[in-house]
C-alpha cells in the first residue's frame, strides 16, 4: 500500500497538480473556488481551451490528478472563498 501511495505521489509530481497550477494563474474571470478540480474535470470532459478559461495548462493525466486536486482545493477552500468574495485576509508571501 505504501509503495502505491509513493508511486502515485511521484507520478502526480511529474505531471503537475492542477490546483497548484491555478494558484498563480491570476487570470481575470477565472474560477477560484475548486479551480484545480474544475480544471481537471473540464479537461476530462473534453474542454478545448483550459489556458483561456483557467489561465493554466491542464495536467497530462487529469484523471489521476483529480483526487489530489480535490483534496488540496478542499484544504484551501477558506482562502479561495475569501478571494472569491473579495475579502482581504492580509496574507502575503515572501520575506
Amino acid at each position: 500500500m505504501r509503495r502505491r501511495l509513493v508511486f502515485g505521489l511521484a507520478l502526480l509530481s511529474l505531471t503537475g497538480c492542477a490546483t497548484v497550477r491555478t494558484l498563480d494563474a491570476a487570470k481575470p474571470g477565472a474560477p477560484v473556488v475548486y479551480a484545480g478540480t474544475r480544471l481537471d474535470w473540464y479537461t476530462i470532459n473534453g474542454g478545448c481551451c483550459p489556458l483561456d478559461r483557467f489561465g493554466a495548462e491542464a495536467p497530462r493525466y487529469p484523471g489521476l490528478d483529480l483526487p489530489a486536486s480535490a483534496l488540496l482545493d478542499t484544504l484551501l477552500l477558506p482562502f479561495s472563498l475569501a478571494t472569491a468574495l473579495g475579502v482581504s485576509l492580509g496574507v502575503s508571501g515572501g520575506l
